[in-house]
């Protein structure tokens, strides 16, 4: 891992630590955006910034970005307000981008992982800091169709799958909003089953396959707050943008 900015450490010891991964290309935005998607602005604010008030207001203040493509913006727009950590092999899967974060896994301090092209209330975080239990993944209920979701599978109330293309039985299921919170001892284990993955030459995956593998060992250890009644969207094709101007702003507004 080579950190390619350094701030101060956040003055609670027991305060969680956010990790945000944006180091894609975003290739499939076509010609709706170029460079970072976490650059993408939204009534005049990008997804940067609002990660990063978001954050603060639910009193999370140490935050480390996982960069690629385009770091130099990333810098630039970061202004010294985060950690940057390089992810070089950004064209590959994001199993890396979270594998570069290893020693914030290691920190002994509570993790939040985001992914960087989400546009949400920032009810959901408030809410997910406030959650207890080793791993939290929020969900929706609200289930998009299609194979891109990353669907979250429960039988009889227990998560038993995660996963785009799911494999296990379930009476029940949700999409993932892409943001987690770990304990340290779950953290850990999180980058244990990362660095597995990549020693074994697999890092064209993503990275909810590592979480995916910690999730079917141990499904007691995890759960997960509905967040049905919140506004949000990922966004990975042009008309994602579209839905996130129209649909979500409005509903953040109103």
């Amino acid at each position: 891992m080579r950190a390619l900015e350094k701030t101060a450490p956040a003055p609670d010891p027991d305060a969680p630590i956010a990790i945000l991964l944006a180091a894609g290309v975003g290739r499939r935005l076509a010609g709706a955006h170029q460079g970072p998607k976490i650059l993408l602005a939204f009534d005049g604010r990008t997804l940067l910034e609002r990660h990063l008030q978001a954050l603060a207001e639910a009193g999370v203040h140490h935050v480390a970005v996982t960069v690629g493509h385009e770091a130099e913006r990333l810098r630039v727009a970061l202004n010294g307000r985060a950690d940057m950590v390089a992810n070089p092999d950004y064209r590959r899967g994001s199993l890396v981008s979270l594998g570069v974060q290893d020693a914030v896994l290691r920190s002994g301090r509570p993790v939040l992982l985001m992914d960087g092209d989400v546009l949400y209330a920032p009810e959901m975080l408030r809410r997910l800091v406030q959650a207890q239990g080793d791993a939290v993944l929020l969900v929706d209920r609200e289930l998009e169709s299609g194979d891109e979701p990353v669907k979250v599978c429960f039988r009889d109330g227990v998560m038993v799958d995660f996963r785009k293309q799911p494999e296990h039985a379930h009476d029940g299921h949700g999409e993932s909003v892409g943001f987690f919170k770990f304990s340290p001892a779950m953290a850990r284990a999180l980058a244990d089953r990362c660095q597995a993955l990549l020693t074994a030459g697999h890092g064209e995956l993503e990275y909810e396959e590592a979480i995916r593998d910690l999730l079917l060992e141990r499904p007691r250890d995890f759960t997960y707050l509905d967040v049905s009644d919140l506004p949000w969207t990922e966004i990975d094709f042009p008309e994602d943008v579209v839905k996130a101007r129209d649909q979500v702003l409005p509903a953040l507004a109103g």
